[in-house]
């Protein structure tokens, strides 16, 4: 007898009936800037068709993605200013704070994560405080804890810690526990590699590091067990949900992390991964919409459970049609 798995692939409706994978706009977190100032939409030159937006175009976006099945955001901010501390990340009147409110006046059920790191407000450009010419551990988790707190009073639904500090789960469990905000949930980036995709981010949020780099802190991309060490560490310190960052160049890890937890597992198709895609679509090599949608069922098939992608809005569209 002769196998014939084509039989399964002779119409859209058969593959459509057998497919393992499927993805939902509800998969799908899109991530936003915020920028000071009213009726701002400035285009990011390294990430066609992403923007920084003053929190009134925030507000317009939210309504767009909500209306296309995408229910949750996460969101970085562009302070007005920045100093060696980045005090204006736990700031009341910070433009996340802000943000986190109107979003929450205008669509109270949509999920905003807030992404918690020093970067885009210190003037230096790294992650934590710096001491003799090193990101100090200990007193910048202290720091990421006053901006948790800051970011779950204003509404945030789930706090993203990002800058691969060590213990810093456990101090901002601890903190919001302590303050009233035992609801408020983790999503710990725990296995945050120090990438060269992380390139067009930097300057969509003002945060490249002014001196050296952060392979002190983010992990080394040769590394697949420490991935599994800090996945748990993260665990057990009181995280919710784990994220694999980046996502297409880590797809062994996703899988990984996503046989040794239970937890619901993200990763992040981040922005170089975003942008490769469109420069080599606007040169015609490539097709955009099938590359984008081959690329999100890739980390979906390797296990993630929620996707944080610049694609959300449009892959939403092709998942409604």
């Amino acid at each position: 007898m002769l196998f014939r798995p084509r039989r399964l692939r002779k119409t859209a409706a058969l593959r459509s009936l057998v497919r393992e994978t499927i993805l939902r706009p509800d998969d799908l977190v899109a991530p936003l800037f915020a920028i000071p100032g009213k009726n701002k939409k400035k285009e990011i030159i390294s990430m066609p068709g992403q923007y920084q937006m003053s929190v009134e175009e925030i507000a317009k976006e939210v309504k767009s993605l909500w209306g296309l099945g995408v229910k949750s955001i996460i969101l970085f901010g562009i302070p007005d200013k920045k100093d060696s501390i980045g005090s204006r990340s736990w700031a009341e009147d910070g433009i996340i704070q802000n943000t986190i409110k109107a979003v929450k006046d205008i669509i109270p059920e949509m999920i905003v994560i807030t992404d918690i790191c020093l970067c885009e407000y210190t003037d230096h450009g790294h992650c934590g405080v710096i001491k003799d010419g090193y990101v100090n551990n200990d007193a910048t988790v202290e720091l990421l804890v006053r901006q948790a707190i800051s970011h779950a009073a204003a509404g945030a639904d789930i706090v993203a810690p990002s800058d691969m500090m060590d213990g810093r789960v456990r101090a901002i469990r601890n903190a919001l526990d302590m303050e009233s905000y035992a609801d408020i949930a983790i999503l710990a980036y725990s296995a945050k590699y120090a990438s060269a995709f992380y390139g067009p981010f930097r300057d969509a949020a003002g945060s490249a590091p002014i001196f050296g780099d952060r392979k002190s802190y983010q992990m080394d991309p040769a590394n697949s067990r420490e991935a599994i060490k800090e996945v748990l560490l993260d665990i057990n310190e009181g995280a919710d949900m784990v994220i694999v960052k980046p996502a297409l160049s880590y797809l062994d890890i996703i899988k990984t992390v996503k046989e040794i937890t239970n937890l619901p597992v993200g990763a992040y198709n981040v922005s170089g991964e975003y942008s490769m895609i469109k420069a080599a679509a606007r040169l015609g090599w490539l097709d955009e919409q099938n590359t984008m949608m081959e690329s999100l069922i890739s980390i979906k098939r390797a296990g993630a459970d929620i996707i944080l992608t610049y694609f959300a809005k449009d892959a939403a569209k092709i998942l409604g049609e």
